[in-house]
């Protein structure tokens, strides 16, 4: 299963980017994770924030039509997934064909109408996470699937 994360931000610190390529390696090449980093919508004083996360969402929308994938918006308001149930989740796409695009929106979030457009809503946790933090937690989580589904004893639950 290939996948992508997209990422709406500015770059990032150099241990985030390290963490995520750990994971990215250590998975075989036909789970190969890769990484879109779009630009946030500048801040201004003029322009609301849903006028912001509404230009986001547009880059976010353009970027995915480059390719076949299935969004997954990572949102607050998504659906909790053990690991387990997570690794599952990514078999079932696996087995349909399906590229997921893990989609991190900007610091205001992602716009209603990405969640909206969005064929799964995912939530890492109740807490509020940054963003760099979320990048690692996904590389972890798709290498942690691969791993239970493989059997392999990384994971230990």
């Amino acid at each position: 299963m290939r996948s992508l994360v997209l990422t709406v931000g500015h770059k990032p610190a150099s241990w985030i980017d390290e963490a995520c390529k750990q994971y990215s390696e250590r998975l075989p090449r036909e789970w190969q994770i890769q990484w879109r980093e779009l630009r946030a919508e500048p801040r201004k004083s003029n322009s609301s924030t849903l006028q912001c996360m509404l230009q986001e969402a547009q880059r976010i929308e353009t970027s995915l039509q480059t390719g076949k994938f299935l969004m997954v918006a990572l949102d607050e308001r998504g659906r909790s997934l053990s690991s387990v149930e997570f690794a599952a989740q990514c078999k079932q796409w696996h087995e349909q064909a399906e590229e997921p695009a893990f989609v991190i929106g900007g610091a205001d979030g992602l716009h209603p109408s990405i969640r909206d457009k969005a064929r799964f809503v995912l939530r890492l946790s109740h807490m509020t996470l940054p963003h760099g933090l979320v990048k690692v937690l996904i590389a972890e989580q798709l290498f942690r699937a691969w791993s239970i589904l493989q059997q392999h004893p990384y994971h230990r639950a």
